[in-house]
């Protein structure tokens, strides 16, 4: 398989796992099994097969942002990168739907965040955050009006 075939793959895989968790965040299984163990773990392996055939020995490092360039350079490690984001954003994903959950945070407010994770990482993460923090604060108004 070529790397593009493999990103291919990956990105419909990933795809998937993010309609799951707008589609059906409720269910147990989706988050905690499919897209919070299942997806990444498969990823991973992915992940460590494409690293440990084509790492040694190339150029580029972590050192600085020139010798990250020159090593994603190398279409295998800039799949690896691809599948490492892909991985832990659908891990981020998954906590907030299964945080939404246990907090009873509307699927309403949850879809901008799946969303805006999937497309963008930490800046969903961060927007969800901001959902939870002003929705554990409506909370308690909320229990006080209704008694």
């Amino acid at each position: 398989m070529t790397p593009h075939q493999i990103f291919s793959i990956a990105n419909f895989v990933a795809l998937c796992g993010w309609l799951l968790l707008v589609v059906l965040p409720r269910k147990t299984w989706v988050a905690k099994i499919v897209t919070g163990i299942a997806v990444p773990a498969m990823f991973a392996g992915v992940y460590s097969i494409i690293i440990g055939l084509n790492f040694a020995g190339t150029e580029g490092g972590f050192g600085s942002l020139s010798e990250v360039a020159l090593l994603f350079s190398d279409p295998w490690l800039l799949l690896a990168g691809w599948i490492h984001y892909l991985a832990f954003d659908l891990l981020i994903g998954s906590w907030e739907a299964r945080d939404s959950r246990e907090r009873g945070i509307s699927h309403l407010l949850l879809v901008p965040c799946l969303i805006v994770t999937f497309l963008f990482g930490p800046a969903g993460w961060l927007l969800y955050l901001g959902v939870r923090s002003l929705s554990s604060r409506a909370a308690p108004r909320q229990l006080q009006t209704a008694h």
